[in-house]
């Protein structure tokens, strides 16, 4: 009996073993913690695809519980008071240094992450992070909530944010807050990287706005809809933690709960031969330096079903990709930082939008990290710190203390 026992305790410690390793580049550190990172992502993962197979749940509301177990409370300490409010109803978590300062202060308008689907400004990473950009850079920090697919598809969650930026950039409520109107930034990682930019595109065609931002930081950002087949997709389809089937799902969901944009999205068919003129902005044999191009071919994104493009434009519109923007339309974008991770599925994403921004003028620093993977700029608190979140974190916070 104790035999068998033991042999059961073997065959399920070689299960969890194999469940629990994936093949690492040797240039990611520390790599059994980012493997059990990685395989409670996955467990999330199987779990939402099964309760969404058999009826239960949607696929995000159950990677919500994720957000939900990662919540925080909006607590004061002793460097910043921390209130939860609402900006013409989004709701938003205001983070206000206590130390005293004799000139109006900096702010960031912050936006999480989560592929427009998951995610809330109230989970412990992002409330991290906000405490230490605002202590650190005695400034105030604003960081929005909006709505999430599937409840909600784009414009939506663009919109939202969008609502956030222009109450807080009214004179009264910069005033209230004792803000500098000059010195004000939008930032956000992967999904609200690609909100931050899109936010801070937007703006200069809003008359009504007469307050102009300082700095964006988009900390790698999704920025393009037309193609998932770059180099990074392919070589970063399997790596922690954002694969690219979870990447594809994210971008679909966030324009609509049709399955078959998933699919079509999956193949890379979902274009139509009137919206090609756009690759020229995502192409990544032009765009791409050698080194991340390497030896992969370029296909061009297939000419799919109209179906597509005509039910939902969102797919192509700017606000929701805005690496399809024009050249006009970049030239003015103010001082830039842009962070990409070599094992990231949107890396070339960053890099392309880096690119781009630099041949437009835009002063930009293009932050790269040959040993990161998508979200590893989060992991900073025990038993899951990684040495590389802390670097991330630490030069993201030093170059607003140096540009904002």
């Amino acid at each position: 009996m104790a035999s068998l026992k033991l042999l059961y305790l073997a065959i399920a410690t070689l299960l969890l073993a194999y469940y629990l390793y994936i093949p690492l580049p040797d240039s990611i550190e520390e790599g059994w913690k980012v493997r059990l990172i990685d395989a409670t992502f996955r467990t999330f993962g199987h779990a939402a695809g099964l309760a969404e197979l058999l009826g239960l749940k949607h696929y995000m509301e159950v990677l919500m519980l994720m957000t939900s177990a990662e919540y925080c409370a909006p607590i004061s300490d002793e460097n910043v008071t921390v209130t939860d409010t609402t900006f013409n109803n989004v709701p938003v978590r205001v983070y206000l240094p206590r130390q005293e300062s004799r000139v109006l202060r900096r702010a960031v308008i912050y936006f999480h992450g989560g592929g427009w689907c998951v995610g809330s400004a109230a989970m412990k990473p992002y409330d991290l992070l906000s405490r230490m950009t605002s202590g650190r850079l005695n400034a105030v920090v604003i960081s929005a909530d909006y709505r999430l697919a599937p409840h909600v598809h784009f414009p939506t969650q663009f919109e939202d944010v969008y609502t956030v930026v222009k109450f807080f950039l009214q004179k009264e409520v910069l005033a209230q807050y004792a803000v500098d109107p000059e010195r004000i930034g939008v930032s956000g990682d992967s999904a609200g990287g690609n909100l931050a930019a899109a936010v801070a595109q937007q703006l200069q065609d809003d008359h009504e706005i007469t307050v102009q931002l300082k700095i964006q930081a988009l900390l790698y950002p999704a920025l393009q809809s037309i193609d998932m087949d770059t180099p990074s997709y392919r070589e970063n389809a399997y790596m922690p933690l954002l694969k690219k089937r979870l990447m594809v799902t994210f971008w679909s969901e966030y324009f609509t709960t049709d399955k078959s944009l998933n699919d079509a999205m999956s193949t890379n068919t979902h274009i139509t031969l009137e919206s090609s003129h756009l690759i020229k902005f995502a192409n990544w044999s032009m765009l791409l330096p050698k080194e991340f191009k390497k030896d992969h071919v370029y296909r061009k994104p297939q000419h799919g079903t109209s179906h597509f493009v005509n039910k939902f434009p969102g797919i192509l519109d700017p606000r929701a990709a805005p690496l399809l923007a024009d050249d006009d339309k970049l030239r003015n974008l103010p001082r830039s930082y842009l962070v990409t991770c070599m094992h990231d599925v949107l890396r070339d994403d960053g890099v392309m939008y880096a690119a781009r921004l630099k041949k437009a003028g835009v002063h930009i620093v293009h932050d790269h990290y040959d040993d990161a993977f998508h979200g590893a700029l989060f992991f900073t608190e025990w038993p899951l710190n990684l040495s590389i979140g802390h670097r991330m974190v630490n030069r993201y916070i030093d170059w607003l203390d140096e540009n904002l």
